[in-house]
């Protein structure tokens, strides 16, 4: 019987371990999580539901983040998350718009609510001297009527 005890290259070799970290799965790792946050971050701007009417408008191509006032199914005015009373609301929007009365404010009014509820929001914007308010709709899906 034979037995091979290695060869006369093989003799005074040791097995070491590996000591470099392989960073290539953590790599990996961070571009998916990279690619899911900027795919969530758009859809968390606005946290108030509301329900839009659809409209068959073009899209807004604005880059500035835009200064949301939200009138919920109940009423309620907020402007981004916060809610705030159709009395404050002037005094609010001056606080946050500070020098910039010529910016754009957006307003989203739920399906649900009377039409008066919403002019009265413009009516208090325009008063509060912010003339370039604009109204937000969702754009149709395919197949359904507006």
């Amino acid at each position: 019987m034979a037995a091979w005890l290695g060869g006369p290259g093989r003799s005074g070799r040791r097995y070491r371990p590996m000591s470099e970290i392989n960073v290539t799965p953590l790599v990996d790792v961070m571009l998916v999580l990279l690619v899911v946050f900027m795919i969530t971050a758009p859809l968390l701007t606005v946290g108030v539901p509301v329900d839009l009417p659809e409209t068959e408008a073009a899209q807004l191509t604005d880059r500035d983040e835009p200064l949301v006032v939200s009138v919920d199914a109940e009423g309620k005015v907020y402007i981004q998350e916060t809610e705030v009373g159709l009395d404050g609301l002037a005094a609010k929007l001056r606080a946050v718009m500070g020098a910039r009365q010529d910016a754009f404010v957006y307003v989203r009014g739920d399906r649900a609510i009377d039409y008066g509820r919403v002019m009265e929001v413009m009516g208090a914007l325009a008063a509060a001297g912010f003339d370039k308010v604009s109204l937000m709709a969702e754009v149709p899906r395919a197949g359904s009527s507006p």
